[in-house]
């Protein structure tokens, strides 16, 4: 830590022996040497009240110190001055990181908003938020985001803090014509950082995708259905040398069909915003389920049916089968024979209900795990083939659940087996009808 020079020290306190000395003197030569003492002692006391009353108004008024002379009050100026130019120093290094961090927020494509958590006000935003969300300086700043942002729902957004789920897919309020996607960031616990990128592009190739995939499936359903038809036709029994290869023919269209219905369906889903609000009666659902996961098993593993929670659910009937069969469908072909399969229903402490699938199979090592969604991701292709999966099961899974508000999770450990769980929310929970919770007579 710099300090004052010890030779400062010493011709300051030299200097004040001086004049106390010389003070002395003279009151010796006059006579009365104490008041004359004092009077000197008072004088030097005055001098470097005086410098310092001088020091502090140069302070004050922001002045730049300049050393000059040799005593205790020049190291002190040494020592602010040395300290004013640091302080100078810093403050321009800040300027150019401010100007720095500006020009790259500036330069962002996407919309970037602070603002204030308590008040819900906006503090700052760059240029891109005028063409994306309308923003214009000075009429916005200081604005509430909710007032500036109009008709986007915005208080019920920020109402949800860090639970904050992202809005995809909103008109933006400059141009309805524009699609964004929107972030809130809670970076720390006064301010928040809201995001906006334009997705109009995107979503645009995301719905030409999703018709090409459509048109395309629609259009196979025809050829694949005649080849079908003409395979079944042919007799292996005129041409016997011909039966492996008619069998695998025939086993290669039905896979085909198999995966251009999974394609429409897949298509037919990402198409709607919402599903149908019907009651859906858990008991029967999941005795179906058994009944399907025995005759796809033959006998070959142990299907066991849990139901703990005793409440029916929300949704669309015939999508949640669709994606509750999947999850079956998957666990018996995966699992080796001997292996167990359980189907549980239950209830969780918040109230939510699950339904999870569990399997005693290979299972799947965890770099798979997130990506396992994804359509036609496999973790083993071959093993895939083998048991006749599309590779498009999970992600129908994925929407469905979606779709009524569900969310898919999913635990494996390698050589034990795999969950597949399907958790809902307790709107979407029914208390049990028992005139729609009898199983159906066989």
């Amino acid at each position: 830590m710099p300090s004052i020079p010890r030779h400062a020290w010493f011709r300051t306190l030299s200097q004040l022996l001086l004049v106390l000395a010389a003070g002395l003197l003279a009151g010796l030569a006059l006579g009365q040497p104490w008041p004359a003492l004092a009077i000197t002692a008072l004088g030097v006391v005055g001098w470097h009240y005086w410098r310092l009353h001088r020091l502090l108004q140069r302070l004050a008024a922001r002045q730049r110190l300049v050393p000059h002379g040799n005593g205790v009050w020049s190291g002190l100026d040494a020592l602010l001055y040395r300290g004013q130019t640091e302080m100078r120093a810093r403050k321009r290094r800040l300027l150019a990181m401010l100007r720095a961090y500006r020009a790259v927020a500036a330069a962002l494509p996407d919309a970037v908003v602070l603002v204030e958590r308590n008040s819900q006000r906006i503090l700052w935003f760059n240029e891109a938020a005028t063409p994306l969300l309308g923003l214009r300086y000075p009429r916005h700043h200081g604005a509430p985001l909710a007032d500036a942002l109009r008709p986007l729902p915005m208080a019920q957004w920020l109402a949800a803090g860090r639970n904050a789920e992202p809005m995809e897919d909103v008109a933006s309020p400059a141009d309805p014509g524009m699609r964004l996607s929107l972030r809130l960031l809670p970076y720390s616990d006064d301010l928040w950082l809201l995001l906006a990128r334009d997705v109009s592009k995107l979503l645009r190739l995301e719905h030409m995708r999703r018709d090409f995939v459509a048109n395309v499936s629609h259009e196979l359903r025809t050829p694949l259905t005649v080849i079908h038809g003409y395979l079944e036709m042919l007799d292996a029994d005129d041409h016997p040398e011909w039966a492996g290869l008619l069998d695998e023919m025939r086993r290669q269209s039905q896979r085909m069909a198999r995966l251009v219905e999974d394609l429409l369906t897949l298509s037919r889903l990402e198409a709607r915003d919402q599903l149908a609000e019907e009651h859906v009666a858990m008991a029967p659902l999941l005795a179906t389920l058994r009944r399907e996961a025995e005759a796809l098993s033959g006998g070959r593993h142990r299907i066991r049916v849990e139901d703990e929670a005793q409440v029916d659910l929300r949704g669309a009937s015939k999508e949640l089968h669709s994606a509750f069969g999947n999850l079956v469908s998957n666990a018996v072909r995966y699992t080796p024979d001997g292996g167990e399969i359980t189907v549980r229903f239950f209830r969780e402490s918040d109230g939510s209900a699950v339904l999870a699938v569990r399997d005693t199979g290979y299972g799947i090592p965890a770099a798979h795990l997130p990506r396992l969604t994804e359509r036609f991701y496999r973790v083993s292709t071959s093993r895939s083939r083998e048991s006749g999966g599309t590779g498009l099961g999970l992600a129908i899974v994925k929407h469905v659940l979606g779709l009524h508000g569900a969310q898919l999770a999913i635990a494996s450990d390698v050589g034990a087996g795999s969950i597949f769980s399907c958790r809902f929310g307790r709107d979407r929970i029914l208390p049990r009808d028992p005139h729609l919770s009898s199983p159906p007579v066989p």
